[in-house]
């Protein structure tokens, strides 16, 4: 096995007990982005030579005995909305030619405190506004979407371009690129992990999580990002993230949550049988299934553009003025739709918001998490606009993948994708696991244990 396929609970510990050198690893992440980068594009810059130094330097604190814990030297790939000091955050936007951020983020300063080596900027949608990632091929099939907005980060970890990366997600942009990758993607409660320093899309749906290749490797980054951010006024003080996976997964008592609405309309056969085969292996290892109805489902699309469209397009309403040639297509006409959007629509948005978090957490106080589809489908062909189900029914794209995981970011609930087999095509597809607030640590109980009644997943084979 070379080093770039490790997981980062593989690679800490054979950095901790000196097996494996952080050099020997970065370099080894660094050739495999060199040989895989050319045909998926989930780059929008490599930072190689300060990759090379930062793992020398790792390399000496760990000779020294300071060692850091668990990123200590291990590789990331950050969304190119998160401020790296130095370092330009282009947000895959010619509106930010000439950007370079003065100070680091919050997550980008945790993870160089906890001695991860940055090896490079991931493309996302443009500004983070829509699901396809047009710049990036999908990492198993190269002619389908990679997903978005966090599609380079989801590719790079897919393809041991990274050991892992942050994406960020305001109505599916972590899971979705997970699920259609076959990684793992968290989306955190909202305001667990700071985002300061991160360009926003909607300030109040906005989530900063990892992306990596398990839930044991979620667990350790979530540990290293969460904690207050008083630059960030909806950075909350929660306990600690402290999950640690237990070597024979027991669920006995566990409630899960299956819903009988909203996540089994227009939901592709193989996915849905994908996901009830999933809920029976938690089953079996003691989980108690429970029908739930989803409340207020009709409600939930509206609600999430309700509050997207208009605060996404007070952002970019200067540069919308100034330089909308600068935008690609389909994001200047969603910002400019978005300011037709008034004040009174907003307001209204925000009042269903609330009424939709409420009837969630009475739903959860009935199960402990809730099991459904990431995405209706697996990765659509590159161009594809529509999806048509076999009742006739189309639906674009971008609505398809943003439909089943709306739900997370309307109720700021946390929510977690697990690699769960693949369809026909060999493509993969993701099991959702959706929790109450703040309780990542079930969330993380319940797919760690799921995982480890599935196959070792290999890296897709790009080349």
């Amino acid at each position: 096995m070379q080093p770039y396929e490790l997981t980062i609970a593989a690679a800490s510990a054979r950095i901790r007990e000196r097996r494996l050198s952080p050099v020997e690893l970065v370099d080894s992440v660094l050739g495999r982005i060199d040989r895989v980068e050319p045909h998926l594009g989930a780059y929008v810059a490599v930072a190689a030579e300060q990759a090379r130094d930062a793992a020398r330097e790792a390399e000496r604190e760990i000779a020294r005995g300071r060692y850091r814990g668990p990123l200590h030297g291990v590789p990331v790939g950050l969304k190119d909305l998160i401020d790296v000091a130095g370092s330009p955050t282009t947000a895959s936007s010619r509106v930010r030619d000439g950007h370079r951020a003065a100070a680091d983020s919050t997550v980008a300063a945790r993870l160089r405190a906890a001695g991860a080596v940055l090896a490079g900027k991931t493309h996302t949608h443009e500004f983070a506004y829509g699901l396809t990632t047009p710049q990036t091929a999908n990492a198993w099939d190269r002619e389908r979407v990679a997903g978005g907005s966090s599609g380079g980060s989801a590719v790079a970890v897919a393809a041991g371009a990274a050991t892992f990366a942050l994406g960020t997600d305001t109505g599916g942009s972590i899971r979705v690129p997970a699920a259609l990758n076959g990684v793992v993607g968290l989306k955190p409660t909202y305001g667990l992990v700071p985002r300061h320093g991160v360009t926003p899309l909607s300030w109040s749906l906005d989530h900063v999580g990892p992306i990596t290749r398990t839930v044991e490797d979620a667990a350790l980054v979530l540990a290293a990002l969460a904690g207050h951010d008083p630059r960030d006024p909806a950075s909350v003080a929660a306990p600690a993230v402290d999950y640690r996976p237990e070597r024979e997964p027991d669920l006995t008592g566990v409630r899960v949550g299956v819903p009988v609405n909203h996540y089994v309309d227009h939901v592709d056969p193989e996915v849905a049988a994908a996901v009830h085969h999933a809920v029976a292996r938690l089953e079996a290892l003691g989980a108690r299934p429970v029908e739930v109805e989803v409340p207020l489902a009709r409600y939930l699309l509206p609600t999430l553009w309700g509050l997207v469209a208009p605060e996404a397009s007070a952002y970019h309403a200067r540069t919308l003025r100034t330089a909308p040639e600068l935008y690609q297509a389909d994001v200047r006409v969603l910002l400019e739709a978005g300011e037709l959007i008034d004040a009174g629509d907003h307001l209204r948005a925000q009042r269903a918001r609330t009424l939709i978090r409420d009837a969630w957490a009475r739903v959860l106080e009935e199960v402990d998490v809730i099991a459904a589809p990431t995405v209706p489908t697996t990765a659509v062909r590159a161009g594809q606009e529509t999806v048509t189900w076999p009742d006739g029914t189309s639906e674009g794209v971008a609505d398809a993948y943003v439909r089943l995981c709306a739900p997370a970011n309307v109720t700021g609930l946390p929510a977690l994708t697990v690699p769960a087999g693949q369809d026909a095509a060999g493509l993969p597809i993701g099991l959702q696991l959706l929790g109450r607030p703040f309780d990542e640590r079930t969330l993380l109980r319940v797919g760690h244990a799921y995982e480890r009644t599935q196959p070792a997943r290999a890296l897709a084979p790009v080349v």
